[in-house]
């Protein structure tokens, strides 16, 4: 479907009232504000998704379309937004939700990257020419492994290290009264060398990771695994610098510090590189020993009857909240893995020749006895911090409309699955103090390298302001789970503005 011309390099109303006429009824269309990509995507029922990882323009008035539609984006702080995507009683399947207040309905998308997106190392990859490509990039790196202090380059190299799937940290800031901010513990080439050469180890090309570059500081940015060097901890603990698990960091990440949260997705994206190398040490066709190629970004097998080549692993995972036919409660559950209180929404794999949307009803089905009609997609989030057999999960956000009530919970995959109403959900999404467990987490990063690490109890910040437990809470807004939910709690625009405000700035879905 061909695009409206006219498009300029700074958004006008004019052009995203044009741009939003072009979707209803359409399948795909892909439009540019400015220099940033927009991607439009229309799904079962006529519902709008939009997927847009940095913030537009604000369109203070709702802005008429052609065919009786409206698009409007409303403030809710300074770091959130809404975008509500409004069509008239026209569309049968969506009139049922009642997802307006009045006689339109509305989904409320949210435009900021979930955690673990958005990685400043990876918006493109340069050509194969170009001195900051994977190739180009690799060649000089040996090249300085060779002899590194006497042939000058352009580029500079900086290195994290990681030790059992924890990337190297970093703690400054903390006093009394302000939280400590994080840091990844980036080392030069140089230092990185020097720290294996300790250990009796010689750093080699095919020990490095490529992660991407910035050309605007010249320099490219590499992992490196040194899970069997026992002796680096010491080393680096005495300049206070410490392995952390990713998961620690993520929860410590002040999720409206766009430096915290950069740094964060690079360190998943090299977790989930080196958990691949570590787990595709051998070809699954012939069981002949792969080598690193282009910088690490892909294997091949060494057999010369095979040379088969394998990439990144990426395992798709569904995760949906399942809403009933009246729009007021939805479903959420439990698993024995999860600390005290917590409630989420239903995930699962997705089978082989499986669509989505048949992994979403399926799943829904094998694990609560729920029939799924109508599937809306919301948002994807990368996850590379499940176990080590899967480096790197991509969570597929969906809502789920329910065509039955009655539970059957699957006690082998869940612990529990109930019901929850709407002002149940708001309630847990008040109470639960995301903001405290993030200083908190940050404060224990703090400590341990400063080498005084304590055990710290996450799952008892989440209390009520009279010190009491909350009855439920739901994960953080580290999980695309707690976008899903608080996405359709606070769905009615003129509601949420004044509600989202007065909560703590972790309840507000960044999306």
């Amino acid at each position: 479907m061909a695009l409206a011309s006219g498009f300029s390099r700074k958004p006008k109303d004019s052009h995203l009232t044009t741009w939003a006429s072009l979707i209803v009824g359409s399948s795909h269309s892909r439009g540019r504000f400015g220099s940033q990509s927009i991607r439009t995507v229309v799904v079962t029922g006529g519902s709008l998704v939009i997927t847009y990882h940095r913030y537009l323009s604000l369109l203070k008035n709702p802005k008429p379309l052609p065919n009786g539609s409206m698009v409007k984006l409303s403030l809710l702080s300074s770091s959130t937004h809404l975008l509500s995507f409004c069509r008239k009683l026209t569309v049968q399947t969506l009139t049922r939700r009642s997802l307006c207040s009045s006689s339109t309905t509305t989904m409320s998308i949210n435009l900021q990257s979930h955690a673990f997106a958005g990685n400043p190392l990876i918006p493109k990859t340069p050509k194969s020419s170009d001195p900051f490509s994977p190739t180009q990039a690799y060649e000089t790196l040996k090249t300085q492994l060779l002899d590194y202090t006497h042939l000058p380059s352009s580029l500079s190299f900086k290195i994290l290290p990681f030790r059992k799937g924890r990337p190297l940290a970093s703690s400054t800031g903390g006093t009394s009264d302000s939280t400590p901010n994080w840091h990844l513990g980036w080392i030069s080439l140089s230092q990185c060398k020097g720290l294996l050469a300790n250990s009796g180890v010689e750093l080699s090309g095919e020990s490095l990771v490529y992660l991407g570059s910035r050309s605007e500081d010249d320099v490219v940015y590499w992992a490196i695994d040194v899970s069997g060097e026992s002796s680096v901890v010491p080393e680096l603990g005495s300049k206070q610098l410490c392995f952390v698990e990713l998961r620690t960091l993520m929860v410590a990440t002040d999720w409206a510090d766009a430096r915290a949260m950069g740094e964060l997705a690079i360190a998943g994206h090299a977790r989930a590189l080196l958990e691949w190398h570590n787990i595709s040490l051998f070809c699954g066709h012939c069981g002949g020993k792969t080598v690193s190629k282009e910088a690490g970004r892909r294997k091949q097998c060494s057999n010369e009857q095979c040379r088969k080549r394998v990439y990144p692993r990426v395992d798709p995972v569904v995760i949906m909240l399942v809403i009933d036919r009246e729009n007021d409660r939805v479903l959420l559950s439990r698993q024995s893995r999860f600390v005290p209180r917590m409630w989420s929404c239903l995930a699962g794999f997705i089978e082989p020749g499986e669509s989505l949307e048949e992994a979403v009803r399926r799943e829904t089905w094998e694990e609560t006895g729920i029939e799924v009609g109508e599937v809306v997609y919301h948002s994807s989030q990368p996850w590379p911090v499940g176990p080590n057999s899967m480096p790197c999960q991509l969570m597929v956000g969906f809502y789920a409309y329910a065509k039955s009530l009655e539970l059957n919970v699957d006690k082998e995959e869940l612990e529990d699955a109930e019901w929850h109403s709407r002002e149940d959900v708001k309630k847990a999404l008040a109470y639960a103090e995301y903001r405290k467990a993030q200083q908190t987490a940050a404060s224990k990063v703090e400590q341990m390298c400063k080498g005084v690490e304590k055990g710290q109890n996450f799952s008892a910040d989440f209390n009520v302001e009279s010190g009491e437990l909350a009855p439920m809470f739901i994960p953080g807004p580290f999980a695309i789970a707690h976008h899903l939910i608080s996405s359709w709690v606070y769905q009615d625009a003129g509601d949420s503005v004044a509600a989202r405000l007065k909560q703590p700035s972790g309840s507000t879905s960044n999306l």
